[in-house]
């Protein structure tokens, strides 16, 4: 394994018996394919509701998140098992950027990918910076109390954009409610991978009630099936060329912090299941990851990121390979050449968006929480209170900032917030007793 490039993956025949499957093995083809589906579905959340809530093609972001994971696999050498879906960290500066309304296409699609080119150029300068000097700066300068709050301050500051999504009516706001209840309902009673599905399951329910109340019983918008019908099952993915505007550049470079802190995060995470040491890949992770940013920006899709998702279905399976990403990102390259699949998931109601959004948006928020109780951080160091209590008022309350061109958005002055106050707010070394 040392002497080659990319692992030679051993084929482990027992796997099914519930031994674990290291990084560099692999099951049989037909179980591998199946891990692949699985991971693609664990991926809609990222893959499907991101693009739409800033208004982007699904298709093409499916495609671009398959072309990204097959970069990051290339530049991490096929150590670091992960796929790579939209990041929820730039909804919010994508959505004020833009001005999207929050239903259909995004026309200013354009602005926002000069933005995420830029932050995607930021992130791989520091994979370079990181490759070079490795991590002890970043992890000194983002402690678990700083990525805790910025995890959480992202949740925060994009709850008003799910709730005036659904507020257009009484019925939709109902509808709304009754999408988060069918989440809850598969998250609390649900077992399994039925379980670690809990937002395409809900989802799916809650597409259906719907359908009956609508369609059925001609209450609300009925869904319009006739441009699934209209679509054709294989085509080009649209893409869109970038425009390099310097005040939304500004605004979405700095969101490259935070992918920096969520891909640490995943990484670490990685390393304590399957028990191998991943650290010295964190510098080419994140190259890889800016690099995959960039190309989907080039190419009209959004900022990229590894998930939580993969994660959580890499802990339930105990299979770590990482040739299940490859099959992974080769079934959503597939995905991303039919119409036909973009066309169903346009007829998701809006109320029913605005709901899993709803728990998606509080379920970042309790994701920071949650660093926060793993890593034990003592809130009655008073350093810790104050980084913490800033970092959310500002983000939450969307605290804007500008200096000349250059502005900052709420999760961006949270964020800087967060990593400038920390360090202003460390202790002076204890002096001795006055002679």
């Amino acid at each position: 394994m040392a002497d080659s490039y990319f692992p030679r993956w051993r084929v482990q025949p027992d796997a099914v018996e519930g031994r674990i499957v290291g990084t560099d093995e692999r099951l049989a083809w037909p179980q591998m394919f199946a891990m692949g589906i699985q991971h693609v579905v664990a991926m809609f959340g990222s893959t499907v509701l991101a693009p739409l809530l800033m208004g982007f093609d699904p298709n093409l972001c499916i495609f671009m998140s398959g072309i990204g994971t097959l970069l990051f696999f290339v530049l991490v050498g096929g150590r670091v098992p992960s796929y790579l879906g939209s990041s929820f960290a730039f909804i919010g500066l994508v959505i004020a950027v833009t001005g999207y309304g929050g239903h259909g296409p995004n026309m200013n699609i354009p602005v926002a990918l000069g933005g995420i080119i830029a932050c995607g150029v930021v992130y791989a300068i520091i994979g370079v910076i990181v490759s070079a000097v490795g991590t002890r700066w970043i992890e000194t300068l983002m402690p678990p109390v700083v990525t805790g709050a910025i995890v959480c301050v992202i949740g925060l500051n994009l709850a008003p954009i799910a709730v005036r999504g659904v507020s257009g009516s009484n019925f939709d706001s109902w509808m709304a409610l009754v999408t988060v209840l069918c989440v809850g309902a598969v998250a609390v009673f649900a077992h399994g991978m039925l379980q670690r599905l809990l937002i395409l399951v809900g989802l799916l329910m809650a597409y259906v009630i719907y359908a009956i109340v609508t369609n059925g019983l001609g209450m609300g918008k009925p869904i319009d099936f006739s441009i699934v019908a209209n679509a054709a099952w294989f085509g080009m993915p649209h893409f869109t060329a970038p425009v390099f505007n310097a005040q939304a550049m500004t605004l979405l470079a700095p969101i490259a912090v935070i992918l920096v802190a969520e891909n640490l995060g995943h990484i670490k995470a990685v390393s304590a299941m399957t028990g191998q040491n991943l650290d010295r890949y964190i510098g080419r992770a994140f190259l890889g990851d800016g690099l995959a940013t960039v190309v989907s920006g080039f190419a009209g899709g959004t900022g990229v990121t590894t998930y939580a998702e993969n994660i959580g279905v890499m802990a339930v399976t105990k299979i770590y390979s990482t040739l299940v990403f490859v099959i992974a990102a080769l079934i959503a390259l597939v995905l991303g050449f039919s119409p036909k699949f973009g066309a169903v998931i346009q007829t998701i109601p809006g109320p029913v968006l605005g709901g899993v959004s709803i728990v998606v948006f509080g379920l970042i928020a309790v994701t920071g929480a949650r660093i926060w109780v793993v890593n034990k951080v003592d809130f009655s160091d008073n350093r810790n209170l104050i980084v913490a209590a800033v970092t959310l008022v500002l983000g939450a309350g969307d605290f804007s900032l500008k200096l000349g061109g250059f502005g900052l958005g709420g999760i961006g002055t949270a964020t800087f917030g967060a990593i400038i106050l920390y360090a202003l707010l460390r202790r002076k070394p204890a002096q001795g007793p006055v002679a």
